[in-house]
């Protein structure tokens, strides 16, 4: 318990950012109609289960054009 003390100041930003943006992707992934590849459903599980590479592999190869 004394080491997660220890590095929580290091690891706090790294979760605050981590969870801002699965949720920024999430919300995008339900609100954006057009995909490169696969569906809603697909994309909602690989940002959601795929921690912090699963958003930045979403914004590169899943998201369509407008």
């Amino acid at each position: 318990m004394d080491t997660i003390i220890k590095y929580l100041p290091v690891l706090l930003p790294i979760i605050v950012i981590e969870l801002t943006l699965a949720i920024f992707s999430f919300i995008h992934v339900l609100r954006h109609p057009h995909y490169k590849f696969g569906n809603k459903l697909i994309w909602s599980l690989v940002v959601l289960f795929i921690q912090f590479i699963g958003p930045v592999i979403y914004f590169v190869f899943g998201r369509g054009e407008d």
